[in-house]
């Protein structure tokens, strides 16, 4: 590697953003000099500079340490996003850290800042260009993890593994009332009505079915932190089936609205969170699990809960 080091005490006439003054010194492009940046390979009066648009002013001294023979790429920006953080990213799918709150997609009210396009928008900001392919979805009230393919085909081969109930997905819920068994699977034959809210009934051609399985993780004095795994995947079914268990999640507006109520349950949203997820990589066949934390309101709930 043939380094180069190129000094320059800048004039009054020049003073202005440090990048301009490395381009005019090194002859690089701007992109190049962005990464030269992000390399670390600039200096101003001897401190490493770490952002292409520092100031210099007159009679400060701009050094660059770099080979000329080397690309230097802009390294990729901390992306800040209310709506998510990045779990997981390869050059064929994004898994993302949803918060409570925010829509997955819009609904007939064209919402904006949905998941699905700030997940697009995302995309394109890191310059792969490429749409957000959703491959399942969360509430709007619930957090954690979800899928999406940057090709539709990839999309397509996660919700065949999705269909064939090949994917682990774990969820933590905090729900009212203590519950009695260790361990439980509830079975249900999920329709809907006509406010969209779900409720269990019996089979028929209109219903789904649907299955959870689900432990007890800690019991406390009039409220249980549980551990959800669904084998199928069906809207609303976890909070559906614990309310008709008598065992509402805290804060749910929709289902059991009384029981779900508590006094030191102030958030908004529900305590509901999508935990884990496990599925076979589409491309290259590898087990993936992907974890996501506890999001705060339920950390500091059960931390007041000892």
């Amino acid at each position: 590697m043939a380094m180069t080091t190129l000094s320059t005490t800048v004039e009054a006439e020049n003073a202005g953003r440090v990048d301009l003054v490395v381009r005019q010194l090194s002859g690089s492009s701007r992109s190049q000099v962005r990464g030269i940046v992000d390399h670390g390979c600039v200096s101003i009066n001897g401190s490493p500079c770490e952002n292409a648009a520092d100031p210099v002013a007159a009679g400060d001294v701009v050094s660059v340490r770099f080979d000329p023979t080397q690309r230097y790429h802009e390294k990729k920006k901390r992306w800040d996003d209310r709506t998510f953080t990045v779990s997981f990213e390869d050059d064929h799918l994004i898994v993302v850290d949803k918060s409570a709150g925010t829509l997955t997609v819009p609904t007939d009210r064209d919402e904006v800042n949905t998941l699905v396009e700030r997940v697009s928008i995302y995309l394109n900001h890191s310059r792969t260009k490429r749409k957000a392919w959703l491959v399942h979805r969360l509430d709007r009230d619930v957090s954690g993890l979800v899928a999406f393919g940057k090709q539709e085909q990839i999309a397509a081969a996660l919700i065949e593994q999705f269909k064939q109930r090949k994917p682990e997905r774990v969820y933590t819920a905090i729900v009212a009332g203590v519950v009695a068994s260790d361990q439980g699977t509830f079975r249900s034959h999920l329709a809907t009505g006509k406010n969209l809210e779900r409720y269990a009934t019996r089979e028929s051609s209109e219903t789904e079915t649907a299955i959870t399985h689900y432990r007890v993780v800690r019991r406390m004095e009039d409220t249980t932190l549980v551990e959800a795994t669904l084998e199928t995947g069906k809207r609303n079914q976890i909070r559906v089936q614990f309310a008709d268990a008598g065992h509402p999640v805290l804060g749910d507006r929709r289902y059991k609205t009384e029981q779900a109520w508590h006094v030191r349950w102030i958030r908004k949203r529900i305590a509901l969170h999508a935990r884990s997820l496990a599925f076979e990589h589409p491309v290259t066949g590898k087990a993936m699990q992907i974890e996501s934390p506890l999001p705060a309101a339920i950390t500091k709930f059960l931390a007041g809960s000892r």
